[in-house]
């Protein structure tokens, strides 16, 4: 996977360019609301166990058994992990379509000005 840009000593691209585009404004802007509400839930998600067990007693409570919500909690957090993998490829995945199309649109604009 990942982007690969075939380079040749007559042709260069231009960053600053690249870095100005709206799309690449887009794809920098996707990946930003990404990352923090990805991050932000993953915190939150992950603290939340210590804070409830140190200042609640809702994880004590019994739901069958000897199982109580304080383990139901715990192993949700495996499915969570999981998820969030999960949730990261396929958005990566998407984001390096995103970057591909900003590659090849900058190709096809300095090979015009350019004259290729």
């Amino acid at each position: 996977m990942g982007l690969q840009v075939k380079s040749s000593d007559d042709f260069r691209l231009n960053y600053e360019r690249i870095a100005g585009s709206p799309e690449f404004k887009q794809l920098i802007a996707a990946k930003k609301r990404f990352t923090i509400g990805t991050t932000l839930f993953f915190l939150f998600f992950s603290l939340l166990l210590p804070i409830l067990a140190f200042y609640t007693d809702v994880l004590t409570i019994q739901i069958a058994g000897s199982i109580t919500w304080g383990w139901i909690f715990a192993f949700s957090q495996f499915a969570m992990t999981w998820s969030v993998c999960h949730l990261y490829v396929k958005k990566a995945g998407e984001f390096d379509d995103m970057a591909k199309r900003v590659l090849e649109t900058e190709i096809k604009r300095s090979k015009v000005k350019n004259g290729y």
